[in-house]
């Protein structure tokens, strides 16, 4: 059964359409990933599915319900959401910042209960940050932060997390913390993981389903066999990927490309997407 799916949404600014007229269903307990070059859309489809911005038309819909029209801490209750590089007052605690997590549950102006104190030490648990509870989130390096955070997302009890580029400005260990972090998450809990990653590598490493845009319309969606190809990078970045294999997971990796001869500068948009497009592990 699927439980979350868009049909026919369409997302823009002003005039101008972002994304366009796209259909796809999220796998159940899977972990999906998005990728596409800079200003193809990832993020505005993220934020779309999880209500932080409208859809001029169409409609994305959760356990048979359009989401716009659901209750905020209903919707609360089922999806959690991360954003690129969130921000938090300074001088707050790691364990005053995760019990925001527990905001759809609060009760007589918002006390903490036993339970929700349970939770909070659950998911500083979980993520590996229980040492630093009382510690300034300003006092974490990045990787802690960032893990911090999940367990934010954690502590609103969710089945399905959202993340914008989580790795975004994380040194290579950090970035497999977090991703490590996710993957467990997914396979020991049965999470559903929906997040835009920029690494191609990354994406086929951990993603049972990846959803390729380019311009706001989806060039391929399947599994990293379906997406991690030749054809398909050469139509998402104009590129020519030398594609093998990761010697760890069998899964498809980019070893090499180059850019294809006689490109246009309205092709050449992969900006720094194309500087870790192959990072190695």
């Amino acid at each position: 059964m699927v439980r979350l799916y868009t049909d026919g949404i369409n997302i823009g600014y002003d005039e101008s359409l972002v994304v366009e007229d796209i259909s796809i269903e999220i796998p159940n307990k899977k972990i999906t990933v998005i990728i596409g070059s800079n200003g193809c859309g990832k993020s505005t489809l993220l934020k779309a599915m999880t209500r932080i911005i409208k859809h001029q038309s169409g409609s994305v819909v959760l356990d048979g319900k359009n989401i716009l029209k659901e209750n905020t801490k209903i919707l609360a209750k089922k999806m959690a959401v991360l954003l690129q590089t969130p921000e938090c007052t300074s001088g707050l605690t790691v364990c005053e910042l995760v019990s925001y997590g527990r905001f759809p549950y609060e009760k007589d102006f918002g006390r903490l209960t036993k339970k929700d104190y349970e939770v909070i030490d659950w998911a500083l648990e979980v993520t590996e940050t229980k040492d630093f509870k009382f510690r300034a989130i300003d006092a974490l390096s990045g990787g802690q932060r960032q893990r911090v955070w999940i367990a934010m997302a954690l502590a609103q009890e969710t089945e399905i997390i959202f993340l914008d580029e989580p790795t975004t400005y994380l040194d290579m260990a950090h970035q497999l913390e977090v991703l490590e972090l996710l993957q467990k998450l997914n396979v020991e809990q049965g999470r559903t993981i929906v997040m835009v990653l920029h690494d191609l590598n990354q994406a086929a490493r951990f993603a049972d389903y990846i959803i390729a845009l380019k311009d706001g319309k989806i060039v391929k969606a399947g599994n990293c066999e379906d997406v991690i190809n030749q054809n398909v990078l050469k139509e998402l970045f104009h590129i020519d990927a030398e594609i093998g294999r990761d010697p760890r997971t069998n899964k498809p990796i980019c070893i090499t490309y180059n850019l294809l001869k006689g490109e246009s500068k309205n092709e050449k948009n992969i900006n720094s997407y194309a500087t870790s497009i192959c990072a190695n592990f």
